[in-house]
């Protein structure tokens, strides 16, 4: 075996090393909000972290505009994972969560959903509500 067969080796051993990491350890939650693009982002969102608090919102939706910045401060201050939908570009998700009214904010746990809230509450009720549902 040349120098170079043991270093194409060695990059395999690696590569399969971290691949095999990336499905069992879940994804640390990002500092800022994810912007859902559709049902299968929404899907590797949920599965990818264990706490995912996601705001179904509205452009047009006042209370919505309230919710942001508590979302973008929980997304800094907090390991999970913060995401928005848009109900109007992404109805087909709004309506499988039964969400009926903006922002509704469900929290989902290992995948499943824990809570869902209509309506805007002050931040400490979310922050209450992720720390209630991490696994830490």
């Amino acid at each position: 075996m040349s120098g170079g067969d043991d270093i194409d080796a060695i990059k395999q051993r690696k590569k399969e090393q971290l691949m095999q990491q990336d499905t069992t350890e879940t994804t640390q939650a990002p500092d800022e909000p994810i912007h859902v693009e559709g049902t299968d982002h929404f899907s590797e969102v949920v599965d990818a972290h264990d706490v995912v608090m996601v705001d179904f919102y509205a452009d047009w939706c006042g209370p919505c505009k309230m919710l942001e910045p508590i979302v973008e401060e929980l997304a800094a201050d907090t390991d999970a994972a913060m995401a928005k939908v848009d109900v109007d570009a992404h109805q087909q998700l709004a309506s499988q969560y039964q969400v009926r009214g903006v922002p509704t904010v469900i929290v989902f746990a290992d995948g499943e959903v824990a809570e869902q809230i209509v309506g805007v509450r002050d931040e400490s009720h979310y922050r209450d509500l992720i720390e209630r549902h991490s696994t830490a």
